[in-house]
């Protein structure tokens, strides 16, 4: 089973839909996330509650598991608290996160803090750093409501505040986060696209809405061979060159120092991380 420290895809499914948890669970994602917030109406919060519970408390998969509950200060909140206490989550997601929101969890799993609002961004780096916070992710949806913004086929419109979840993640310590949600299920190409511009930007996966996109999002944020082939060519010239005394040395004609040796150890990381597991 992966750890949300590789995880690629987090699928997120209606948690009152039983059929849809269940398919989702053999999707192929790194995560399925059944969803208690967004995607249930207000007077199946309950039925969603018990159906996730059943559903989750049976037999582990390949996927990690997890919930999204209400956000904190709703009608809904503590209810979710209590029914998710007893099930074996591997993450709990916390939608509208901020430092005060996290620090209302109760002791439990690794917290996925989804930045989806002004005041979230603003505090985004003190929300990366408690403790129980393993993850950011970007909601753009309702971060653009509250902004303003108006959606780009370039995706500028949403720059800043990837590039702020970037940045404090690797500020507080934690993994890279994950890119927002691409609402078009349909648009594979436009969906590869925007995974490409995210991974340039240092994110390293991917919110998904339905199982086609899993496949986009898992192969985009693995290394691709070439790229394996070549942090290899880096890091073994590199070795090699510092056994004998020297620092730096030159591979296809540009300079391989200890920073493009580090990075090349994290692409064999990441590849390692993201091979299947075959236990």
């Amino acid at each position: 089973m992966s750890s949300l420290a590789s995880a690629r895809s987090l699928l997120f499914v209606p948690g009152n839909d039983g059929h849809k948890l269940e398919k989702a669970l053999s999707a192929g994602a790194d995560a399925v996330v059944a969803d208690l917030e967004d995607a249930v109406p207000a007077a199946e919060k309950e039925t969603a509650r018990k159906l996730v519970a059943e559903v989750f408390a049976g037999p582990r998969t390949a996927s990690l598991v997890a919930v999204r509950v209400n956000g904190a200060g709703t009608a809904f909140w503590d209810d979710d608290l209590r029914a998710l206490a007893p099930l074996p989550l591997d993450v709990l997601v916390l939608p509208k996160a901020t430092p005060g929101a996290v620090a209302e969890l109760p002791e439990g799993p690794p917290v996925l803090a989804i930045v989806e609002s002004a005041r979230g961004l603003k505090h985004a780096y003190e929300t990366a750093s408690a403790p129980r916070v393993a993850a950011l992710a970007l909601g753009a949806v309702d971060l653009g409501l509250e902004l303003g913004l108006e959606p780009r086929p370039d995706g500028q419109e949403v720059l800043l505040a990837r590039s702020q979840l970037v940045l404090d993640s690797a500020a507080a310590g934690i993994r890279a986060p994950f890119d927002l949600v691409h609402l078009d299920t349909r648009d594979a190409d436009g969906l590869e696209r925007e995974c490409r511009l995210a991974r340039s930007l240092g994110f390293r996966g991917k919110l998904c809405i339905h199982p086609a996109q899993v496949e986009i999002v898992n192969r985009v944020f693995s290394p691709q061979e070439k790229e394996i082939e070549h942090a290899r060519r880096i890091v073994d010239v590199y070795e090699r060159s510092a056994a004998e005394g020297r620092g730096a040395v030159a591979l296809d004609g540009q300079m391989v120092d200890l920073p493009v040796v580090e990075r090349a150890r994290q692409v064999l990381a990441q590849a390692e991380r993201s091979a299947p597991d075959d236990s």
